[in-house]
């Protein structure tokens, strides 16, 4: 290769390194004008988990703390296998403080050369009336929340993860002629708005491969914006393994002008639960593990990220003997997961 092309590769391999991890006066990662093509950071020396954020306040963390004080020295030890690994921060509500919060978050990683990663999770009619219901109350409220989530990132790298299920849910039937017109719409809104912000990448969740057919949601993930996204999210809370996620994630992609996609990995480790009995099937399925821990090194060309999206150890919904509201952490499980 010619001299002066070796050169000019190396300058821009340079340039995408520093604008990922530099460091800027004051703690804020350096920005370049559009974000990144791939969110690739560099691994650190002695990092088990190269480049993702761990949040110390997270449910876990505080459990183990509290283990810790009780005495409960071994089973402590078992949770740091949920503590100590990186987890996406959800951000649910527009209770006060929600701007500080994820202004904090961002900072935070920035200070610790560390990519966080960001589950937005408002969209009007969330879920469907089901455990995990609410969501603003209308389409101009979630506007205002997204534009103050896209100011409280500005100036740092994040990656984000869009409205879980929003898109399946209104493929499967969900929403309705208006409702739904409005929910695509409210997506490629919020694409578009935090896609802005120089450093952030973000990925519209479209569900899991036993949900639906590639080719029946893709239409669907075009209309809400997942072309102009950098990709979009698989597996979501959900229990599916990886090779099934990233045979899907291909499937997608082909029709999504070759997005890429991250996968949560959060609690695939044994594989979903048998069919039947409703609900079980994935709200709190007991027998589950913990999966690929996450890393942004996944091995394969089309998949950014294997990420615990779903903050193990929280619960999926009030659905059985014990089991708290969607969100809540719920200890019992955490435990049967970490051991």
């Amino acid at each position: 290769m010619p001299r002066h092309l070796r050169v000019d590769r190396r300058r821009r391999r340079a340039a995408l390194i520093t604008a990922l991890l530099g460091v800027a006066a004051g703690g804020v990662l350096l920005q370049e004008r559009e974000p990144a093509p791939a969110v690739r950071v560099p691994e650190t020396a002695g990092s088990a988990y190269p480049g993702l954020h761990v949040d110390p306040n997270g449910a876990a963390a505080v459990h183990v703390r509290a283990l810790h004080r009780a005495g409960r020295k071994a089973d402590a030890e078992v949770l740091r296998r949920i503590a100590d690994r990186p987890a996406a921060t959800w951000f649910t509500d527009a209770g006060p403080g929600y701007q500080l919060r994820a202004r904090r978050l961002v900072h935070a990683a920035a200070a610790n050369k560390r990519l966080p990663v960001l589950a937005l999770y408002y969209i009007p009619y969330r879920d469907c009336a089901s455990y995990s219901a609410g969501g603003a109350p209308n389409a101009r409220a979630y506007r205002a929340w997204i534009a103050s989530l896209a100011a409280a990132l500005r100036g740092y790298r994040a990656l984000v993860i869009l409205e879980p299920d929003a898109v399946a849910q209104a493929v499967r039937g969900c929403l309705r002629g208006r409702a739904a017109v409005e929910r695509y719409a409210l997506l490629a809104h919020a694409v578009d708005t935090l896609r802005a912000v120089p450093g952030v990448a973000v990925y519209l969740d479209a569900g899991n491969p036993t949900w639906m057919p590639a080719a029946r949601i893709a239409p669907a993930l075009r209309r809400a914006g997942a072309i102009r996204a950098r990709g979009f999210a698989l597996n979501v809370a959900n229990f599916e393994t990886t090779t099934d996620n990233l045979r899907y994630g291909t499937q997608l992609s082909r029709l999504l002008g070759g997005r890429h996609f991250v996968v949560d990995t959060s609690r695939n480790g044994n594989g979903p639960a048998r069919r039947g009995g409703g609900s079980e099937h994935w709200c709190n399925p007991p027998g589950r593990r913990l999966g690929v821990p996450p890393t942004l090194r996944t091995g394969h060309p089309l998949a950014d990220a294997y990420l615990w999206v779903k903050r193990p150890g929280e619960s999926d919904g009030a659905c059985g003997s014990g089991a708290p509201p969607a969100g809540q952490w719920y200890p019992a499980y955490a435990m049967a997961l970490a051991r």
